[in-house]
């Protein structure tokens, strides 16, 4: 008896489920969404248990285009490798580079209060030379190159600096697009606005093409794959210190550039 459950279990279609919370970015941030550390996590999502679709449940207000696109770019490969098809359910918000992660999908369905979209590129920095200039602080900076201190928020801004910044911007944002337009194809709209940085919210980010859909992962799948699919759950796993509470002042800082990053999108 026992043997015979375990087999009609087995047999029940699977849809791997994977959660992609939080802001984009490299190095050593313990919390962010980075090729080299959800590598392990989308392989096993792909290749264990056989899944008959895999679910991508996105929360991201963004971050590094180049982590964005490497992470896209592995999930597409793995897609195309086990041949499942992939759907991105976006939660709060999937922009900017969480839109890019989006894209990877087949299809994306949105939540009637998803805020979808910012297809752009962004710098910000500060001007502080007059601030150090009132308490008597001295900028000294020494270089081999002419271009080693460009845009130093220490020194008055020069506009040769932000001309090859612009240009810089100009070229991630027509990547972005170029991955926008291959993903959506004719799904998109003619409408141009839709590369000006702007987000949409719900049902309008139907109408503008950068979705499929309203719905959410467990009737969605429900309704293609029956009511005997089952999920499994996959996750960046928490640090030790992260799971006893503790915070090491990286993480504090994590916290709030996070908290950041959410809050343009008044989240």
């Amino acid at each position: 008896m026992e043997i015979a459950f375990t087999r009609l279990y087995r047999r029940r279609p699977a849809v791997a489920v994977i959660r992609l919370t939080g802001v984009i970015a490299g190095g050593r941030r313990s919390d962010a969404l980075c090729d080299s550390r959800l590598a392990p996590l989308l392989e096993r999502a792909f290749r264990k248990g056989s899944p008959v679709a895999v679910a991508l449940a996105i929360n991201s207000p963004g971050g590094s285009p180049v982590q964005s696109s490497l992470i896209a770019a592995r999930i597409r490969r793995l897609a195309e490798e086990m041949d499942v098809k992939v759907y991105a359910f976006v939660e709060d918000v999937a922009a900017s580079g969480g839109y890019w992660l989006a894209c990877a999908a087949d299809e994306i369905w949105v939540d009637a209060s998803s805020i979808v979209g910012s297809i752009g590129v962004i710098y910000a920095g500060f001007g502080l030379q007059d601030f150090i200039g009132k308490f008597g602080v001295e900028r000294r900076v020494h270089t081999a190159g002419s271009s080693k201190s460009m845009l130093d928020p220490f020194r008055p801004e020069r506009q040769e600096d932000v001309r090859k910044l612009k240009g810089w911007q100009t070229q991630i944002h027509d990547a972005f697009i170029q991955h926008v337009r291959t993903a959506r194809g004719r799904r998109l709209k003619d409408d141009g606005e839709l590369f000006s940085g702007d987000v949409w919210v719900g049902a309008v980010s139907v109408e503008k093409g950068l979705a499929d859909g309203v719905g959410h992962i467990v009737p969605k799948m429900t309704e293609i794959f029956g009511e005997k699919v089952r999920f499994l759950q996959y996750g960046p796993k928490r640090g030790l210190f992260q799971r006893l509470g503790a915070r090491m002042l990286d993480d504090i800082l994590s916290v709030a550039d996070e908290r950041a990053q959410f809050g343009r999108f008044g989240l």
